[in-house]
């Protein structure tokens, strides 16, 4: 029986103009929210932050609606993701690199309202992308 393997992410808020937007990264042609595989001995919310910070230079974060989270179903060689809810001011974003490869692990990023989020993520993100606007209320 093979283990479990838990990939954990942030859906992260901004207050940009009028209105709120969350951050999406590109690996090749799949857009989703910073997020990676939970280290032995750490905790999913502690993979969350650490897999945020790595990927996008972003370490200033608030966890306004708690610590609810949603997870997708198995995906990509049975990877379940698990996605929290947190907000940032920081508004700069650094692709910072593989531990393994030295090379970023994201091609692009964008700061994008949650209907873009919706139009650019694939079935599986989709659904994230309405939990978390469901309970942000944009």
């Amino acid at each position: 029986m093979s283990e479990e393997i838990l990939s954990c992410g942030v859906v992260l808020a901004r207050q940009a103009g009028a209105g709120i937007v969350t951050l999406m990264l590109r690996a090749y042609h799949h857009w989703d929210f910073p997020k990676g595989i939970v280290e032995k001995g750490e905790e999913p919310m502690q993979a969350a932050l650490r897999e945020l910070c790595e990927e996008t230079g972003i370490d200033e974060t608030k966890f306004e609606w708690g610590d609810r989270y949603m997870e997708t179903g198995p995906y990509s060689r049975g990877k379940t993701a698990r996605y929290y809810l947190a907000s940032t001011e920081q508004d700069q974003v650094v692709l910072g690199p593989s531990p393994e490869t030295g090379e970023p692990e994201h091609h692009e990023w964008r700061w994008v309202s949650f209907d873009e989020a919706h139009d650019l993520a694939s079935p599986r993100v989709r659904e994230v992308v309405r939990w978390a606007r469901q309970i942000i209320g944009t």
